[in-house]
């Protein structure tokens, strides 16, 4: 069985006790929409919540969030394997957390999905000035873009399901807003970028994370401390 839920930001007590209370193998696969956490400060408290992940016997296959490092930065913890017939990062030292490559087609329970990770953070400034972690490369670069742009228009722009961290902008859960942001001075080019892979892709099901609130509009799940059961409903 595979679930899907949203951000857990370096807490996997929640997961932890789902799979314990759903019986979970290492038959079962759990996505995380970004913002794990297990990447984020870069020191021993990463590798306490990762240690805690590896108590859960399921697979956890993870979209890179805003609040992380890329896997790919990180060259000396992670190497690329193929998993769900397509590329992903892994650590030797913990074998069930598993991130998806932005772009990758992913075949999970017979549904051709795409990974597409990063957003802006509001809270760059902050983090800077603070000595909290930030990451440069949060959002998709031009190339990951263009990379993945090519992967859909060579699958004809269809696709089952997208995996994304932030939602097309359109979508936006602009109730989620906090109060004394000025939205005109927020970053929101990969949201207006995502805008123009939905207006082209056909698709059954988008779930983001992210935005904190779980969601549902139109064909887009807005997940986040909900776990649900991936794909269901969908037809093959």
């Amino acid at each position: 069985m595979v679930y899907i839920t949203g951000d857990i930001h370096g807490d996997p007590r929640d997961l932890l006790r789902f799979s314990e209370a759903h019986s979970l193998t290492a038959d079962d696969t759990i996505i995380i929409l970004g913002d794990t956490g297990f990447n984020f400060y870069l020191h021993g408290r990463d590798r306490k919540a990762k240690k805690l992940a590896a108590r859960i016997p399921a697979t956890l296959l993870c979209i890179h969030g805003n609040h992380e490092a890329r896997p790919q930065s990180l060259p000396e913890l992670y190497h690329e394997e193929q998993r769900f017939g397509g590329a992903v990062m892994t650590e030797d030292a913990f074998p069930n957390i598993l991130f998806a490559v932005d772009g990758e087609i992913y075949d999970i329970e017979g549904f051709s999905t795409i990974a597409i990770g990063g957003a802006y953070s509001i809270d760059a400034q902050w983090r800077r000035e603070n000595g909290i972690p930030w990451f440069p490369d949060e959002q998709p670069s031009a190339q990951t873009k263009q990379r993945a742009e090519r992967v859909l228009s060579e699958r004809s722009w269809k696709v089952d399901v997208v995996l994304s961290h932030t939602c097309p902008a359109k979508y936006t859960p602009t109730e989620t807003y906090f109060p004394g942001i000025d939205q005109s001075k927020v970053d929101k080019s990969t949201e207006n970028w995502l805008d123009t892979i939905e207006d082209r892709l056909t698709y059954q099901r988008w779930y983001c994370g992210h935005w904190h609130i779980n969601k549902h509009i139109d064909r887009i799940d807005f997940l986040f401390g909900d776990v649900e059961e991936f794909a269901a409903g969908l037809k093959h």
